[in-house]
């Protein structure tokens, strides 16, 4: 609410300096004039005070008073037409084009009426130059109110970038908390099945738990914050392919056996993509784990001259992908948004021969860091 008044206290001072100062201005030149000269004068300035809350009515009161001080033929042109350049500003800033263009024509011809009876004749230079005045606040206007416009526009694109990212990061999320706790409920559940048999395959599940806790909760503090502008702090890059051998071992001391291939010249990617081709892997591995069933899993990784290609895809049952689309395949549904962020295409579905498989391309030329 303050913000408003500050404007509006403003206007009012201008307001009331305007006016002393015409009714002054008129005193002197007119000597003994009556008071509806310096009322009508006044009234050329004084509704500026309102500008803000009512940019027509106000304009409509001050070409009024003007007409009325020119017919009665009183000498002078009270504030020298400031009140009307004012006036036609804001109309400009506040209100349509159609109704400025309106209110442009009505200054227009009353500036120009007082101009002629103050002259008694038309003088073609001055009835172009103060038409050129009023259309120069009209101009102003406008560029003032376009620039507002844009203001406001760059402001709702900014909230749409912020409101994305707060998306981009719940898609982190889900991926950390799906990899990691579909291994922590894999090793829970050998560690209770082998408790009474296998003591030492029960240790190792239940540090393979706690491992992969201690690292999920590491990722989920680094992804909150972010969203925390106000502190700083030291934690690891954001993962890529280099730590794509570390989640193949995670993988694989869940039970799930994991065969890598490189081919190509392997080069450094730029950080958006390199996590992107992480997070598919990630969450091809997990989908396995969670809906394979007995499977082995295979990630070929190929660096091409323009594309990078990853491979996962398992030799689970023939019904082991995600579901379908009409349980809204949430994980097959993040990765493919994830790919198209950076130009690539992401494909999904049953093998050929049994199992399932995901391939995502992406272009060279977006993610080779040079």
């Amino acid at each position: 609410m303050l913000a408003k008044l500050v404007p509006i206290r403003l206007d009012l001072l201008l307001a009331a300096v305007l006016t002393w100062l015409t009714v002054a201005t008129t005193v002197s030149h007119g000597g003994g004039l009556g008071w509806d000269a310096y009322a009508l004068a006044g009234l050329t300035v004084a509704p500026i005070a309102l500008r803000q809350l009512a940019p027509v009515t106000t304009m409509a009161v001050m070409l009024g008073a003007l007409t009325a001080y020119s017919l009665l033929e009183y000498d002078g042109l009270p504030s020298a037409g400031v009140g009307i350049l004012v006036g036609m500003f804001t109309v400009a800033t506040l209100r349509p084009r159609h109704v400025a263009a309106l209110v442009f024509v009505a200054s227009a011809v009353v500036v120009e009426g007082a101009f002629v009876r103050l002259a008694g004749t038309i003088v073609w230079s001055e009835v172009v130059q103060s038409v050129l005045v009023v259309l120069g606040a009209w101009v102003l206007g406008e560029g003032t109110r376009r620039w507002a416009e844009r203001a406001e526009r760059l402001a709702e694109e900014a909230a749409r970038a912020v409101a994305d990212e707060r998306v981009r990061i719940a898609r982190e999320l889900h991926d950390v908390v799906a990899h990691h706790m579909s291994v922590i409920s894999l090793q829970a559940g050998l560690a209770e099945y082998v408790l009474d048999t296998d003591l030492p395959t029960a240790r190792q599940a239940i540090a393979t738990v706690g491992d992969t806790s201690r690292e999920a909760l590491t990722e989920l503090r680094r992804l909150l914050d972010v969203l925390r502008v106000d502190h700083e702090h030291d934690y690891q890059p954001q993962p890529g392919l280099a730590a794509l051998d570390e989640l193949v071992e995670r993988a694989r001391g869940a039970g799930l056996a994991v065969d890598v291939a490189v081919t190509g010249e392997a080069r450094e990617l730029q950080p958006g993509p390199d996590l992107c081709a992480y997070r598919v892997a990630q969450e091809a591995l997990t989908n396995v784990l969670k809906h394979a069933g007995p499977a082995r899993a295979r990630i070929d990784v190929e660096y091409g001259p323009q594309t990078l290609v990853l491979k996962v895809t398992d030799d689970g049952r023939a019904d082991g992908g995600p579901p379908g689309p009409e349980h809204t395949p949430h994980g097959i549904r993040g990765m493919r948004e994830r790919a198209e962020l950076y130009g690539g295409v992401l494909t999904a579905g049953p093998l050929a021969d049994g199992g399932f498989g995901v391939v995502l391309r992406l272009p060279m030329n977006e993610v080779a860091a040079r």
